[in-house]
């Protein structure tokens, strides 16, 4: 990155910062930022050096990466001073930490620690530019593999020295490989522990709630969808099993009733950023409308991993670590030559059971979760002293400066808890259902239309239920069931019976509206009858929130209604049962029972 003298940073260094700097006496730390994804980790480690009066905090950007979006924008949210490379490499520092090899890191005048920005070094990828320590993206020899990123000579010397002061590792293991791959560079190797995989293991009490930040419900199964980057991963389009994401999230539509599981997808920012958030948000909307949570790669994806049943991933660093926290993990994409094959990932690849592309998924996730016997070798080579990063970090890090460390316990900051996502699907339903007895309702919503529609999966009646809001506008002309969800007072929508009012008047082939007024209630209407408040019975709702939406009640209110014959005399007869004692609505294994009520309050 060049920068003229007149763009360099005035305070708290440069030429005249002696003159402006309040406090001029402080050792500084510089931050060396290669992209977003290496960021993470240092964002991980930067809370070290709160509290510390002593301590100046810096932080650069190399310029040298291929995916250099996004990376300004978060450096400025540090808050932290941003030096122009050019300067950061001509300032006086104390210590500079970087969690990649991009850049010429032997120009700084302070101790250089490096740290992984994943599970220890596992990937091979192609040898740096010599001249600016960048990957380099010419073809090179077909037949020479390239060498394991972070281990090789070719990213660990310079002029035949070590790059880096202290080379910080994870585990035992990863010493073993460097110290054959590169025996130059193991004089310098710490280890450390890891301290991202730390702030997992110490949020792992809070489960629950980030389950329920995601909207997961009770007796829903999270599924997560994990993608590294480069075409071979799970979202590439190059791997040897085709485009498996696009086939995927078609059959995560048809297989899978949205009640009983709820998907999230976490993108490596390599992505994110190559590509753009936009066009991934583009590229997935119609996954998001079907219930997709598209999960933040910087701030959401480890609580969201905590919060997962199950993980769909390949072979990147969140596939690993959901194993080593002994989540059940799936395969999508599984490119070994990608990889170093004596790194413990690579042993794991080998025995974790594989996506069958010809198979049902949901088969396939059910028999993942119900028989899931955790794999030893994740849990036991993520980090070799659990728990211990923040202590060993620290110690390294003063120690570099040739500073006391401060009084007071190093400790890294817990995760915080996610904003709510509701998780509103917005595309038209497809409901089977079946009336299984008196007052009883089994009903299986997917976004999509099940895939063949025989089988005794597949048995019932179908029905269309849309939301308000739907893309697919020409959907609601033929919808049964038309719903949307908001708060009861809102003033835009009058009422829920207002609106519900409206919707009937409105779709004259419609014959239930449903307006869901917080998690465990709806308003309804039936055409031509007055508006009926369907509410998880008090014994269901143990925690405040039911186990299913309550769209799903008005759905199975209407397929109670429209059994029996002749119709009309039929449903008078059943909203009479329905409102005297209610109704148990099936989802997959689980039974919630709703009480119909008259809406006697003002709404």
């Amino acid at each position: 990155m060049e920068y003229g003298r007149a763009e360099w940073v005035r305070v708290p260094v440069g030429d005249d910062a002696a003159r402006w700097a309040t406090r001029g006496k402080c050792l500084r730390v510089l931050v060396v930022v290669h992209n977003v994804t290496a960021a993470t980790r240092l964002l991980d480690v930067l809370p070290l050096f709160d509290d510390d009066w002593r301590v100046q905090l810096l932080v650069t950007c190399t310029g040298s990466s291929a995916f250099a979006a996004g990376t300004a924008e978060l450096l400025a949210d540090t808050g932290v001073p941003v030096l122009p490379w050019e300067q950061a490499a001509e300032s006086q520092v104390d210590l500079v930490v970087s969690a990649s090899f991009g850049g010429q890191l032997d120009l700084f005048s302070g101790k250089l620690a490096i740290l992984s920005h994943g599970v220890g070094y596992t990937k091979r990828l192609a040898t740096p530019d010599t001249g600016h320590r960048t990957p380099d993206t010419g073809s090179g020899a077909a037949a020479v593999p390239a060498p394991v990123f972070g281990l090789a000579p070719e990213w660990l010397l310079s002029r035949g020295a070590p790059v880096a002061d202290a080379l910080v590792l994870s585990h035992p293991e990863q010493y073993e490989r460097l110290r054959i791959a590169c025996p130059e560079a193991a004089p310098t190797a710490v280890l450390a522990g890891d301290p991202c995989f730390d702030r997992i293991l110490a949020a792992r009490p809070y489960r629950e709630r980030f389950r329920r930040a995601l909207g997961v419900r009770p007796g829903q199964q999270l599924v997560l969808l994990n993608s590294t980057w480069n075409s071979e991963s799970l979202f590439g389009d190059g791997g040897s099993g085709g485009d498996v994401v696009a086939a995927l999230l078609d059959r995560v539509s048809a297989e899978f009733p949205v009640d009983e599981y709820r998907f999230a997808a976490v993108l490596h920012p390599n992505i994110w950023h190559g590509h753009g958030p936009g066009q991934i948000r583009a590229w997935l909307d119609r996954a998001r409308r079907g219930g997709l949570a598209l999960i933040d790669p910087l701030k959401g994806w480890r609580q969201a991993l905590l919060a997962a049943d199950a993980v769909i991933g390949d072979h990147g660093s969140v596939t690993y670590y959901a194993a080593a926290l002994g989540i059940p993990v799936l395969l999508g994409a599984a490119p070994l030559d990608a990889l170093d094959p004596d790194a413990p990932i690579s042993a794991f690849m080998r025995e974790a059971p594989q996506l069958d592309p010809d198979a049902s998924l949901a088969v396939q996730v059910e028999r993942l979760i119900g028989r899931h016997r955790p794999l030893s070798g994740p849990a036991e080579f993520t980090t070799s002293v659990p728990g211990e990063s923040a202590v060993r970090l620290r110690r390294l890090f003063y120690s570099m400066m040739g500073a006391p460390e401060p009084g007071w316990p190093a400790s890294l900051k817990p995760l915080p808890l996610p904003d709510y996502e509701a998780g509103t699907a917005t595309v038209p339903f497809h409901v089977l259902s079946q009336v299984l007895g008196p007052g009883e309702v089994a009903v299986s919503r997917r976004a999509a239309a099940p895939r063949p529609m025989v089988g005794p999966d597949h048995e019932g009646e179908l029905h269309i239920a849309v939301h308000e809001d739907t893309r697919d506008v020409d959907r609601l002309d033929l919808a049964d069931v038309i719903f949307r969800d908001g708060a009861p007072d809102d003033p835009r929508f009058g009422s829920p019976s207002v609106w519900t009012s409206e919707v009937l008047r409105r779709y004259q082939g419609c014959s239930l509206a449903a307006y869901v007024t917080g998690p465990s209630a709806c308003v309804v209407r039936v055409r031509g009858e007055e508006p009926l408040r369907v509410v998880a019975a008090p014994s269901a709702d143990a925690g405040g929130v039911s186990g299913v939406d309550p769209a799903a009640y008005a759905s199975a209110l209407y397929a109670w209604l429209a059994t029996g014959s002749p119709a009309a005399a039929a449903a008078d007869k059943r909203l009479a049962q329905a409102k005297a004692d209610g109704l148990c609505v099936r989802t997959g294994t689980r039974l919630h029972r709703v009480q119909v009520v008259p809406l006697t309050l003002p709404e």
